[in-house]
């Protein structure tokens, strides 16, 4: 489970993250929506320890990142595609992790093959488009077989075959009990992927409830999700997405 208490975080005047306290829970898929500049980033960078908050805590199953004893074994996270190295292959990027996390080089077959990139694993990772891309990055947090996962906006540069794909992953592995945590642009994408959703705008709470319960409130999701959003989008802000 992932949970944050009164989570916050400034970057001078700029509040990014104000007071967030919500809890991911294990066995569904949870969407996390705001407008642009609304601190979803801000707010997965410091679950995962890369950035400090200034005030409350993120918990991971009860402890800080930082205090994980092994943490690709219980977190994987996709946050940015492009973190590799552009001259190493998938294969060896992959293997490199695993050797370095004490993962049995097994794992490195098998999560090629969930993500689809076997066939082109020993091609050298700059060459690959970005959809390409983004499932190595996702092989990357499925390598150390984690009970939870976040993930930054897994579809983008994905064709439609691959965003279907990713939402039948990401469904199946909530299915077996995992925390499974999405960041995404797309509403009528989260409509079909997520069971549940957190709203935040301007770093605040705006919802946490179910796709149903906020879908009915309006004729669709989106028109509830700008309903919601109307007072908290601000496009000249500079704050972290």
């Amino acid at each position: 489970m992932i949970e944050l208490r009164d989570l916050t975080k400034r970057y001078g005047r700029q509040v990014a993250v104000d007071g967030l306290s919500f809890r991911v829970q294990p066995g569904v898929v949870t969407g996390f929506l705001g407008p642009n500049g609304s601190g979803k980033s801000t707010t997965m960078r410091m679950i995962l320890g890369l950035d400090a908050p200034d005030h409350g805590q993120a918990l991971i199953n009860g402890v800080r990142y930082a205090d994980l004893p092994r943490p690709l074994t219980a977190v994987g996270a996709l946050l940015d595609a492009g973190a590799f190295h552009p001259g190493r292959s998938a294969r060896a990027h992959l293997s490199a992790l695993a050797a370095s996390n004490d993962l049995p080089g097994s794992r490195v077959e098998q999560v090629l093959r969930t993500v689809g990139l076997s066939d082109v694993a020993g091609r050298r990772a700059g060459t690959y488009s970005l959809g390409m891309r983004q499932r190595l990055g996702v092989a990357v947090a499925l390598l150390g077989d984690p009970g939870v996962l976040l993930l930054d906006e897994p579809v983008n540069g994905l064709d439609p075959e691959g965003i279907r794909w990713i939402r039948d992953l990401l469904r199946g592995l909530a299915a077996e009990g995992r925390t499974v945590f999405v960041s995404s642009h797309l509403i009528a994408e989260m409509a079909l992927t997520a069971d549940r959703l957190i709203v935040i705008g301007r770093g605040r709470l705006l919802a946490e409830t179910t796709v149903a319960e906020l879908a009915a409130v309006d004729d669709s999701l989106e028109d509830a999700f700008f309903r919601l959003t109307a007072s908290a989008t601000d496009y000249h802000g500079t704050e972290a997405a």
